[in-house]
């Protein structure tokens, strides 16, 4: 059972190295910050999906509580109005309205019990909803971070304007950035899907699946920027001034006769 689980510790410590990651090689970065906060809440949200999975006790008490009331009710109601006074009544019609009374209260006593149950699930989907908004806003701080990360910089005919952000030149940083922006979105997405796999719900499931969705196009937008650097031409090395670094060697001559 160990690989058909998300396991939230392995989760925790992937968003702690890629943490450490993005700081040895962007410390100045802002992204450094949002990687921070993304540990925090990987390690909240894991907590908060955890609990979700253990039953509400005191909500299940008071479910126990109301069948039994109702059920004293009924007896109740069944020692003040017999039934053998129905069945002799005189007149038929009142016999009918009688048990059709009874009938509908039962009906809604069932309705009512089927809704205390429903309770606990609708109770646990609106925490998980609450939780999967702080992630969704995340995901949104991580595209921001990303979105002037233009591979068009990496160009020579590229020219800042006055008000052009701050850019990064080198394809490999900028490449490496736009990774960590990737791996980020990614891990987002294994945290919602914990609360889907600790509330079997089918309302709570449509929500994770739209973060995942959000953060998988969201990824595919980066990549997509990878890609161009990846096929941005590499600058051509300066040759050096002087003499060459090695003539070619010379064949050797045949020995004399």
């Amino acid at each position: 059972m160990r690989y058909r689980t998300l396991d939230p510790k392995l989760i925790v410590e992937t968003a702690e190295r890629l943490e450490g990651r993005i700081a040895d090689r962007f410390p100045d970065a802002g992204l450094r910050g949002v990687a921070a906060e993304l540990v925090s809440l990987s390690r909240d949200l894991a907590k908060a999906a955890k609990a979700l999975e253990a039953p509400i006790w005191w909500l299940r008490g008071i479910i126990v509580a109301a069948v039994g009331a109702g059920a004293l009710v009924f007896l109740f109601v069944g020692t003040i109005l017999p039934l053998i006074h129905i069945s002799q009544a005189d007149d038929a019609v009142q016999s009918v309205q009688g048990i059709e009374a009874t009938i509908n209260m039962m009906i809604l006593a069932v309705l009512g019990f089927l809704a205390l149950i429903r309770t606990e699930e609708r109770i646990k989907r609106k925490q998980v909803f609450r939780q999967l908004h702080g992630l969704r806003s995340l995901i949104h701080v991580i595209d921001m971070h990303q979105l002037t990360k233009d591979p068009a910089a990496l160009s020579a005919n590229f020219k800042p304007t006055l008000h052009s952000p701050a850019r990064i030149i080198n394809a490999a940083d900028l490449a490496r950035y736009l990774d960590y922006c990737s791996e980020m979105l990614s891990i987002t997405g294994k945290i919602a899907a914990l609360f889907a796999q600790s509330v079997n719900d089918a309302v709570v499931i449509d929500g994770v699946n739209d973060i995942e969705n959000l953060s998988s196009n969201l990824s595919r937008k980066i990549w997509q920027k990878i890609t161009l650097i990846e096929g941005h031409p590499a600058p051509e090395p300066v040759p050096a001034s002087g003499p060459a670094i090695q003539a070619a060697p010379l064949r050797p001559r045949a020995p004399k006769r």
